[in-house]
């Protein structure tokens, strides 16, 4: 398979990552067809197998994501999450297709002290893990030699509501933000996470299974706004920390999300640089730098 051949197919292809996969995929010269939810439907079988038929990679960008929605509505998020994605994996069997699917450490317990390895035993605390551990598993089921499961977290990006852009926003309206400081976790940036999903798409000798596509290091909630502000010209000292207790949410949320990303090296390729280095990089960019004015900053 070579870039200017293979037909790529990303769904979900409105969203955050969507977007920034085509991005990535019209850069390298790479024919890409991307289906938004309102072009393609991947709980309708026959209509995945007739959009994955003629593309030789698909990358699975299209999710459920209301994490405390899927509480009270839990098979509506498993309809998406988990059979959705089983249309795509069979869609893919049959065609011969490769699949990238992106899925989350919500599937993980987060209980963990040190970075939870590819092969961790699974164990989600919400119905949202549930919900995107099912899809895994068809992932597995039906594509053991061609399928990829690329588990993200923490997930910030030009196109689409998230963190850090929420935080700046707020710089504008409060004087000081009270922050979670108590969950661990490594802020992964879509674009550079796009430019994986991409690579390993690529990597023809890459192993099947199970990747971890977050940024290396870590922080937390609160860590990452000062790291936000600090880079952007604002006083980090505005943000105050607290804990998750000071914030009630319908889904329980995994207090340690830090992955580990041994996997790479198998395909051949580097891990995600560390986060301060790809948020220094996004906040550059004018859809963050215009998010907040700063008296004398050009």
């Amino acid at each position: 398979m070579t870039s200017d051949t293979a037909r790529w197919l990303v769904t979900g292809s409105a969203g955050m990552l969507g977007q920034d996969v085509l991005t990535v995929l019209k850069d390298a010269g790479i024919e890409a067809t991307g289906l938004g939810r309102a072009d393609l439907d991947i709980t309708d079988a026959e209509a995945v197998l007739a959009a994955v038929t003629g593309h030789a990679v698909v990358v699975n960008c299209a999710a459920w994501t209301d994490v405390d929605g899927a509480e009270t509505a839990e098979a509506a998020a498993t309809a998406v999450n988990g059979t959705g994605v089983r249309n795509l994996a069979a869609a893919c069997a049959a065609t011969g297709a490769r699949l990238l699917h992106v899925s989350t450490d919500y599937v993980l317990p987060g209980d963990a002290t040190e970075p939870y390895a590819e092969s961790a035993p699974t164990a989600p605390v919400n119905a949202y893990g549930r919900s995107k551990l099912v899809g895994e598993q068809a992932v597995l089921e039906l594509l053991p030699e061609s399928g990829y499961i690329v588990r993200t977290a923490w997930l910030y990006g030009e196109h689409g509501p998230n963190f850090v852009a929420t935080m700046l926003k707020l710089a504008a309206q409060r004087d000081t933000l009270d922050v979670v400081d108590d969950q661990h976790g490594q802020p992964t940036w879509s674009s550079a996470l796009a430019e994986r999903l991409v690579a390993l798409g690529l990597a023809e000798q890459a192993p099947a299974g199970v990747y971890h596509g977050t940024a290396s290091g870590r922080t937390t909630w609160f860590g990452l706004a000062r790291e936000a502000y600090r880079l952007s010209g604002l006083d980090p000292e505005r943000i105050r920390p607290t804990t998750s207790a000071a914030f009630t949410r319908p889904a329980v949320r995994p207090a340690f999300s830090v992955l580990g990303h041994d996997r790479w090296s198998e395909a051949g390729l580097a891990p995600l640089a560390d986060w301060r280095d790809q948020l220094a990089e996004a906040v550059r960019r004018p859809a963050f730098a215009g998010l907040v004015a700063v008296p004398g900053k050009d």
